[in-house]
């Protein structure tokens, strides 16, 4: 009897061990990602889109995707690589994706890189995937930025064409404000649409060389030419040029200003045309931000999305397997229509969106160079504190000189000089 009970134990934890194996097996097998996402346009619709793709391609992989929205996904990224991270996560190339590699949390996607071909088919963001020589980065679709604008209000102003140089800029912005109409919608509780803002007044003013200096912590904040650049911001807000209470506002709650003709302008990258409804894109077109100094070298932002595999992935074999997928020509090209961006695949279709078709042309001859944008560029403790600082002058442009000595004061301490 004795005998008997210990053989039904023995079968009983044979079963257990094979159901924990089961279980276990199949908890590897599934491949996790987290991906950011926004309300606006169809950026969740896209992702799913190709999500689907992939595992009908792939039956064999079970795919369990989460989705976070943008400013969320910001705060709790740094947990999850630390902790007990997904598969794979989308996020932002250069500093950004380089300050997590720094700290060994993500894996190393050079042999990807070679394998896949990507060198040849990503070779303009290649650098931008880049840490200390090795890929961490598999890059998706990336955006110019430029001015959305209603052609319809610009012509009931009496601009008869787009600003190519700031002094048109300023007398567009003065027409329209005569005219009724706000000249320039920003959406100011999001700090980092004030970030493109500087970004594009320090590239026309000062050049890229410069900017990159400034953000890689070299340049005093108190230096004149960094308040130069303040200074041509604050004469648009001096003159009343921008929406009313714009720090009240995010980009979720923006476009209806530009939609229902409130505002005529507002600069924003290329994603922003899946926001747009269809029955207003007819009257929204997009320009370059203008000349400021005819001697300064037109330089872009050009921020690339990317997707990353944590260091401490459970399952990287089908991660690695996923992006490969999402590289291919057709996946990137499809991905960058549905977000309203631009394929950064060299093999994939151009866009054909009139709006990307315009941001496609301005990267593409871009002879200044191409930033990733403020908060990607630069050390993240140093963009939070000045993303809060144009806020603060936004809020108050008085506080000028004082605002800069706290970045100064800030600078030296976060870079030790």
């Amino acid at each position: 009897m004795i005998a008997n009970r210990f053989r039904r134990l023995a079968r009983i934890s044979a079963a257990v061990a094979v159901v924990t194996a089961v279980m276990s097996s199949a908890a590897v097998d599934a491949a996790t990602l987290n991906v950011n996402v926004s309300a606006r346009g169809n950026q969740r619709s896209t992702w799913q889109d190709a999500f689907d793709k992939f595992k009908k391609a792939n039956p064999d992989v079970d795919l369990k995707v989460t989705y976070v929205t943008e400013e969320a996904y910001k705060v709790q990224m740094g947990g999850w690589l630390a902790t007990d991270p997904p598969d794979v996560v989308s996020w932002h190339d250069g500093e950004r994706m380089a300050y997590y590699a720094q700290r060994g949390l993500l894996d190393d996607l050079t042999p990807d890189w070679s394998k896949n071909g990507w060198s040849q088919q990503y070779a303009s963001v290649k650098e931008a995937s880049t840490f200390k020589g090795k890929q961490y980065a598999a890059p998706l679709g990336y955006d110019a930025y430029g001015f959305f604008y209603r052609k319809d209000l610009f012509d009931k102003a009496g601009i008869k064409s787009e600003p190519k140089t700031w002094n048109e800029f300023l007398d567009a912005c003065k027409k329209l404000k005569a005219s009724g109409v706000a000249p320039i919608a920003v959406a100011a509780r999001d700090s980092w649409t004030l970030a493109a803002w500087f970004d594009y007044l320090d590239l026309r003013i000062n050049g890229n060389a410069f900017h990159q200096q400034l953000m890689s912590g070299q340049i005093p904040y108190t230096d004149a030419r960094v308040k130069k650049v303040y200074t041509a911001w604050k004469t648009l807000i001096d003159d009343k040029y921008f929406i009313d209470n714009a720090l009240s506002y995010d980009l979720d709650s923006i476009a209806p200003f530009l939609v229902n003709g409130k505002a005529a302008m507002m600069l924003m990258g290329t994603f922003f045309s899946a926001s747009i409804p269809a029955a207003s894109k007819a009257d929204t077109s997009f320009f370059r931000f203008p000349v400021i100094d005819p001697n300064v070298a037109m330089a872009e932002d050009g921020p690339v999305n990317v997707l990353l595999i944590p260091a401490k992935a459970k399952n990287k074999a089908d991660a690695h397997r996923l992006l490969a997928f999402m590289e291919k020509p057709e996946i990137n090209a499809d991905l960058a229509h549905g977000w309203g961006q631009l394929p950064s695949n060299s093999q994939s279709a151009e866009p054909e969106d009139p709006i990307s078709k315009v941001g496609f042309t301005i990267l593409a001859n871009t002879k200044g160079g191409i930033a990733q944008f403020y908060d990607r560029d630069m050390t993240k403790e140093m963009a939070d504190e000045g993303m809060k600082a144009m806020q603060q002058f936004y809020s108050d442009p008085s506080q000028l000189d004082s605002i800069l000595a706290r970045l100064e004061t800030t600078r030296k301490r976060i870079y030790k000089q």
